[in-house]
């Protein structure tokens, strides 16, 4: 991973994640996750199907401005984005941290300007992706941040809301370590394939879950905007 995608993963980037967690509040309101043991098995899930899927279009974005398509390819690339996420709320979530990470980012990379342009409100991975290959970063590193992002979030999630050990929390999210390369490997084999012709892992579960944290948020006070 090289210095560019290594700002894009660090969690002090201004880009808005930390209000988010990947579905972990809405998972211990349910009390599917009510210990540390618990934790593993949600966080591995949620990398190989959300992670998988934010990766393959991170690989994609940064492969697209490297070569500097045209504005069609980043409508096609949302669009295919959209069609891949079937929760609103789920969209919703993507596009408002896609927003905050493209307010940090386009100072520095200002190639990312005809994505913007066509996409005012992008896609959290397709915008991250953007960023990590205007900055110089193989499709690669643009799929290791999305796919550590993917666990990392609602890992530090977990700490916050049910107080468990930042330091045996930060272990599981090394054990995981050769499945986030594996993900990253996968995602970057397709980088430069038709948009129509990325990846499509579903996590139907997690779909549900975000519908029902954003009932929730509009109920009660929430920690977690997702």
């Amino acid at each position: 991973m090289d210095a560019v995608a290594l700002l894009l993963a660090d969690s002090r980037f201004p880009g808005g994640g930390h209000i988010h967690s990947g579905g972990l509040e809405e998972v211990v309101a349910r009390k599917l996750v009510t210990a540390e043991r618990d934790l593993p098995a949600f966080l591995h899930g949620r990398l190989w199907t959300a992670g998988l899927l934010a990766a393959s279009f991170a690989a994609a974005s940064a492969h697209a401005v490297r070569r500097g398509v045209h504005s069609g390819h980043w409508l096609r690339l949302d669009a295919e984005l959209d069609a891949r996420t079937p929760s609103p709320a789920q969209r919703e979530a993507s596009r408002a941290q896609g927003r905050g990470t493209a307010r940090a980012g386009r100072i520095a990379w200002p190639a990312v300007a005809e994505l913007l342009a066509v996409t005012p409100r992008p896609h959290h991975p397709i915008i991250t992706g953007a960023l990590a290959g205007a900055g110089g970063s193989e499709p690669r590193a643009a799929a290791l941040v999305l796919a550590y992002l993917a666990i990392s979030g609602p890992a530090s999630a977990a700490v916050r809301l049910l107080g468990f050990d930042p330091l045996t929390v930060n272990a599981m999210v090394a054990g995981l370590g050769p499945d986030v390369e594996s993900v990253a490997d996968e995602a970057a084999r397709c980088a430069g394939a038709d948009p129509a012709e990325l990846p499509a892992p579903n996590a139907p579960g997690l779909d549900l879950i975000a519908e029902a944290q954003l009932r929730r948020h509009k109920e009660e006070v929430r920690l977690f905007a997702s």
